[in-house]
């Protein structure tokens, strides 16, 4: 396929810019263009061709099923984009006046209030961009909370569960905690005997997703909470997971007393490739005086921000948070209003039904019904045929699905983490069980077919060893990894992906 610039034509345009008379004076001598930027020139259709070209080159929630594990990439009704393009929403100014924004800040209100119900916890605050943001807020209100209680000097580790998004230890590191890692038992839960060695005076909290990156649920959620509020520590929620129980279960009635929520991957906000997202912060009433400013409050029938709040952490972000989103999320939870837990059932039921179709074909780590998502293994295939999880993940393209989450949670070696969301029909799960149990023929069958893939690609497979070489000595890291030798180094890479 040809470069836009290759398709130019001198001359043709497919559209007028205005023309504004602005003066150049004000514009310093350095910064004044020498000569017209170089664009392509060609016409309307061709421009619109060629973009829709480039996009059916892509895998994407729109063009066919996206069950890529822990991400919640979910369809966006169209709906939800209509209602964020209402002029009124569309056309806000930041610094418009209180009283000209009475419809958006109601919309936020209702928001927080909605957040507040399925978190069962007090206070929010929308402000957080992403769920990392929300993560390093949560963490900061930590910090301010013990500060205000004289703890902060005390108070200097944060535990991580081995399953953990690798948002949580870098939040962690930025927060300026000390990190702990507490172990999984064989049963897919945090391992109690662990997590009592490593809990003592100097544990600020404990940061888990429950369900876990495994897709299970913690058994011990009660012991672990109560573990944690002894000691006089807090339990953070890291929301990402929380599409498998909204309406069933509250992260405040398990224990945890901060909370972020991913807008974008449990209600409906589009996102993937940076964004973008949303990460509001939900809390336990003890920890509201700290939230960002300004709060969005309602005073009689009027709302309005309010900044008068002397122990908060301050912005986080720009202006209240990022308004599209909320729009767009506000509407996904309005239409299912008091049915949303269905929204978490049928997310859970695609994904044991997945589970049932495939757990004979690939390895099942942990043998436990799930919860929206979970994980199998390809190390069968990779001990007795030499295919990777990488190699299935590949070939599903041959296929028409985007492939899952690979190499992740580490504590599998060969994972394939799958998320198949409750927007799917079953004819859809179907033809991706029978895709996978297909790839998992062919490997026994013949394996080339699976180590050349993909086939039908506009890009085939990369060189990843090459790629990572080409890091490594960019970055400053040779001396972590011999370069000398590409199947030497391809075995280092497969065991820091947890091979």
């Amino acid at each position: 396929m040809k470069l836009i610039f290759e398709k130019s034509q001198a001359g043709r345009r497919a559209g007028e810019l205005p023309r504004y008379e602005l003066p150049s004076a004000g514009v310093p001598e350095e910064l004044r263009r020498r000569e017209a930027p170089r664009l392509p020139e060609i016409a309307e259709p061709e421009i619109v061709r060629h973009f829709t070209e480039l996009s059916s080159r892509n895998f994407g929630i729109d063009t066919g099923f996206y069950p890529l594990g822990s991400c919640t990439m979910k369809y966006n009704p169209r709906v939800n984009e209509r209602l964020a393009m209402l002029p009124g929403f569309r056309d806000l100014h930041p610094h418009q006046e209180e009283d000209a924004i009475q419809g958006a800040l109601e919309l936020m209100w209702r928001l927080q209030e909605a957040l507040i119900e399925v978190s069962g916890l007090h206070a929010c605050s929308l402000q957080p961009a992403a769920g990392s943001q929300g993560e390093l807020t949560g963490l900061m209100l930590m910090r301010a909370y013990f500060a205000d209680r004289g703890e902060a000097d005390r108070r200097d580790t944060i535990i991580t569960a081995d399953t953990a998004h690798g948002t949580n230890p870098a939040s962690v590191t930025m927060a300026g905690y000390k990190l702990a890692k507490v172990d999984t038992d064989a049963r897919g839960n945090i391992n109690l005997d662990h997590l009592r060695e490593l809990v003592d005076e100097r544990t600020a909290g404990l940061m888990l997703t429950n369900p876990s990156t495994l897709g299970l649920f913690d058994e011990h959620i009660e012991e672990i909470a109560g573990i944690f509020h002894k000691a006089g520590a807090l339990l953070y929620y890291d929301g990402a997971n929380l599409n498998a129980v909204c309406g069933i279960s509250r992260p405040g009635d398990m224990g945890f007393d901060i909370v972020h929520i991913n807008l974008h991957k449990t209600f409906s906000q589009p996102h993937g490739g940076g964004g973008p997202g949303g990460g509001p912060i939900v809390v336990r009433d003890r920890l509201e005086p700290f939230l960002p400013v300004p709060a969005v409050v309602q005073e009689g029938e009027r709302f309005r921000l309010d900044y008068d709040r002397p122990k908060s952490i301050g912005k986080v972000r720009g202006f209240t948070g990022p308004f599209g989103v909320f729009v767009r999320s506000y509407a996904y939870i309005r239409s299912y209003g008091p049915r949303l837990r269905e929204m978490s059932e049928t997310a859970v039921l695609n994904a044991n039904y997945l589970l049932a179709r495939l757990r004979e074909v690939y390895d099942l780590p942990y043998d436990r019904l799930c919860m929206h998502e979970f994980v199998l293994s390809a190390r069968t295939l990779k001990r007795e045929h030499g295919i990777s999880a990488l190699d299935v993940a590949k070939r599903l393209m041959d296929y028409g699905f985007h492939p899952p989450t690979i190499y992740f949670p580490l504590v599998v070696a060969e994972a394939l983490m799958i998320e198949p969301t409750e927007t799917e029909a079953k004819e859809t799960l179907d033809a991706f069980a029978e895709a996978m149990i297909a790839i998992a023929r062919e490997a026994r069958e013949d394996p080339e077919v699976l180590r050349d893939a993909p086939h039908n690609r506009p890009v085939r497979r990369l060189d990843e060893v090459k790629a990572a070489k080409r890091a490594i000595v960019k970055y400053g890291f040779e001396e972590h990894l011999d370069l000398g030798d590409e199947p030497a180094q391809s075995r280092q890479l497969e065991t820091q992906r947890g091979a």
